[in-house]
């Protein structure tokens, strides 16, 4: 059996990656028909026509879909092996990390993150993949995200984990809401109907455990995956949303129209933490994206910032 050409191979990282003849060309200082050519050969040693025209964009087949996350894998793995025992230039480094991160990790901390990157890993670029329904230590296994941000959860004992930051959650209604004309108690929270926001669909959370401690019950009319749009939906209406306190008060700095309240019940402080593969332990790209997030999280994880008011 013929040793496979791995030249192909990091042509097919590159084109799976700019979807395009020209753009992958240009990636690899290379003629658009020198890269026609390599696409052929590809063609030829997979059996698969790996892009399909359509109109004037080419897509990705369906068995060129399956095995983008394997070829990435595999590139990054031999990019490693080269690397080992020289030292890395970070700011040459072509890198693409896959992270699975929440909402709050987003709004708050991801402006800063880039502004890092650009002065320290220019080349490098942050592809945030969505929540799925597989196990999340077995997207890190495979290597589908390169780094997991979400609130703690049990994880299998070979899975990193370090704590990066605590929230806790408050309500948030449009400015003018008739909730702010009196005290707000639990029962109040009932009186209105509410927005849930859950990439899942959950229309249930920690605040219905809680009012269902005090025999009480509220309506979720509104279940998105999105807290954006749900701040804007609420904007408009009497709908009541309850969101992690950071997350809410970038929003109000942000100049929507809304206002925020503590929630009348005690609610458990949430741990958000960072997971990865140990086969990243000892990457010095990962390991510069990890500290980087950690140091960020740490400067605003102050008990002033932790437990301001809304």
């Amino acid at each position: 059996m013929a040793r496979p050409d791995l030249n192909l191979l990091l042509a097919l990282d590159v084109l799976l990656d700019e979807g395009s003849v020209v753009g992958a060309a240009r990636r690899m200082h290379l003629s658009p028909p020198a890269m026609s050519r390599t696409l052929s050969r590809i063609r030829e040693e997979l059996g698969d026509p790996v892009f399909v025209q359509v109109g004037r964009k080419l897509v990705p087949t369906a068995k060129a879909l399956a095995m983008r996350e394997q070829v990435r894998l595999v590139v990054e793995q031999a990019s490693r092996v080269f690397a080992s025992g020289a030292e890395v230039d970070l700011r040459s480094l072509d890198r693409r990390f896959n992270v699975r991160a929440t909402d709050e990790f987003v709004t708050v901390h991801l402006g800063r993150l880039l502004d890092a990157m650009a002065r320290e890993m220019p080349r490098a670029m942050l592809r945030f993949s969505p929540e799925e329904d597989d196990v999340d230590e077995e997207a890190l296994r495979s290597g589908r995200i390169d780094l997991f941000i979400s609130a703690s959860r049990k994880l299998r004992p070979e899975i990193r984990v370090q704590s990066l930051f605590t929230t806790t959650f408050v309500g948030v209604a449009r400015a003018d809401h008739p909730i702010f004309d009196g005290e707000i108690a639990a029962e109040s929270l009932t009186r209105w109907e509410h927005i849930n926001v859950s990439r899942r669909g959950k229309a249930v959370g920690p605040i219905d455990a809680a009012l269902d401690a005090q025999g009480l019950r509220r309506h979720v009319a509104l279940v998105v995956p999105s807290p954006y749009s749900a701040l804007f939906t609420l904007q408009d209406s009497d709908l009541l949303l309850p969101l992690p306190r950071l997350l809410a008060r970038s929003a109000l700095a942000a100049g929507l129209r809304i206002r925020l309240f503590e929630l009348p019940m005690p609610l458990e402080t949430v741990l958000l933490t960072q997971a990865w593969h140990p086969r990243h332990d000892e990457d010095p790209a990962h390991r510069w994206l990890r500290h980087t997030i950690h140091a960020l999280c740490s400067e605003d994880q102050t008990p002033a910032a932790a437990h301001a008011a809304p």
